[in-house]
């Protein structure tokens, strides 16, 4: 059976259009100028971009900017979609020419038609209620969506954020239970000098913990928005009352508490904000990244390789191998990682090439930026859950790894010097004797001084080895 059709014309010429759909022709255009990832607008940013048709209106409405009939017709169509409705309706790809006018005007066009339902008419008949002169009234694709893309990016930390919190607080839980295993330190993959597997956590804790607090820092700049500056900054189109409002008002439907911009201009030609962001996302990754290459070598082997943490069992480990156990949860943090900064480049790149009054490359810095959020908030959540709480340690091998080291000749350096030790560590290499063994053959420290200098508890600590 034939789907019915309605007409909608623009400036360009008419389109047929499914009866039964909310979006216009507006829309339908993006749709078919646009099919580039096969993704749609994410979903959080639909909504706040809708969040903003609803404060606008409400503003609208509150000071007889807009007939109180059609503005409470919108803020009910804005309603139904902030409650999870017409989601099908939002048919734009994510990454679209234009400077995201795609996506606002299919926002637009939904309510518009949503809302001429409301009031008896028939979807398409934009004299009851226009996408542009009433649902988009005093507003401007160009302070829309870097407002929407801020509050977005707000939103997805919120589920980012814990997630850190609770990974940091595993990593600490288990930098006090691995508090008394003494293991080798290493640098550049060699041996250096033995350290404590809890101190490796809690290092681990910590970089998470940093990272954390950058990201936070960076979202302050998402708070200061554009609105009211509509096309490049001149607020044209833009009445008194609505630009003094807006801001506010949306901070109340939000709950974020935002201001506007002082600089108008700079606020709608610069996306050096989302830049700040991303790169703390990317400081992120390289951590998480780093902390998962260090799992899976302390947990390599497990007989063969260093074998001093055992990471949980997800998996098997292979198709052909028997009891094969791969270290898959770090393995994908990596992954997500790589996927993080490769997108920090693009956000980059995409700010960069913003041009006089406005960047056109918003679409895809959000793109980009939001699947950065999405990933990393999962990949931590993996790394927590189904990583770092099961972790155990390998004590037996931890203790064999420092008993077999020459790494501790270190902490003789102070007492016979630098090549002396060099010449002791190269002897115990060569011949399998211990460093204690020859130090004491050869007369150059007594028994007592040198078990202190070369306990391995007292070298992990801070001035440990003093006398």
């Amino acid at each position: 059976m034939e789907k019915e059709v309605r007409k909608e014309s623009d400036s360009v010429g008419e389109l047929s259009i499914d009866s039964a759909a909310y979006y216009g022709i507006q829309t339908l255009r993006a749709k078919e100028n646009f099919e580039i990832t096969g993704n749609r607008l994410n979903s959080t940013f639909v909504r706040n971009v809708v969040l903003i048709k609803k404060a606008a209106a409400t503003v609208n409405k509150a000071y007889g900017l807009l007939d109180a009939v059609k503005a409470d017709a919108i803020i009910a169509a804005c309603d139904e979609i902030l409650h999870g409705k017409h989601r099908k309706d939002f048919i734009v790809d994510a990454v679209q020419g234009g400077a995201g006018t795609s996506a606002n005007m299919n926002v637009n066009e939904v309510i518009a038609n949503i809302a001429i339902e409301r009031l008896g008419g028939k979807k398409g008949d934009y004299t009851v209620i226009s996408p542009n002169d009433d649902v988009n009234m005093e507003q401007s694709t160009n302070d829309v969506i870097p407002t929407a893309g801020k509050l977005t990016v707000l939103a997805l930390a919120k589920e980012l954020l814990p997630e850190l919190d609770r990974l940091t607080s595993a990593l600490t839980k288990k930098s006090k239970e691995f508090d008394d295993v003494l293991k080798m330190g290493r640098t550049q993959l060699q041996d250096a000098v033995p350290m404590r597997l809890g101190q490796a956590f809690r290092a681990f804790a910590t970089s998470v913990s940093r990272s954390r607090e950058r990201i936070a820092h960076s979202l302050e700049e998402m708070r200061t928005v554009n609105m009211g500056a509509t096309a490049i900054g001149t607020a044209i189109n833009a009445r008194e009352a609505y630009f003094t409002h807006i801001t506010e008002e949306l901070s109340l439907l939000s709950g974020e508490k935002l201001r506007r911009a002082d600089d108008l201009f700079d606020g709608t030609q610069n996306v050096d904000g989302f830049v700040a962001v991303s790169g703390a996302l990317k400081a992120l990754a390289v951590n998480l990244s780093k902390m998962s290459n260090d799992l899976r070598l302390m947990s390599s082997g497990p007989r063969t390789g260093l074998g001093e943490i055992i990471l949980p069992a997800k998996q098997n480990g292979s198709s052909i191998m028997p009891g094969k156990i791969n270290p898959v949860i770090p393995e994908v943090v990596n992954q997500v990682a790589f996927l993080v900064i490769g997108h920090d480049v693009t956000v980059t790149m995409a700010a960069e090439a913003g041009q006089l009054e406005l960047n056109a490359f918003e679409p895809v810095i959000f793109y980009q930026l939001f699947e950065s959020f999405r990933a990393l908030t999962g990949a931590v959540n993996t790394l927590c859950e189904n990583c770092i709480v099961g972790i155990t340690a390998n004590r037996e091998r931890c203790a064999e790894w420092v008993n077999r080291s020459v790494g501790i000749v270190t902490a003789l350096n102070p007492y016979i010097g630098y090549l002396k030790a060099a010449e002791i560590a190269k002897e115990s290499l060569r011949t399998g004797e211990a460093i204690k063994s020859i130090v004491l053959r050869e007369g150059l420290m007594d028994e007592e001084t040198l078990d202190r200098v070369l306990d391995p508890r007292l070298l992990t600590e801070p001035c440990g080895t003093r006398l």
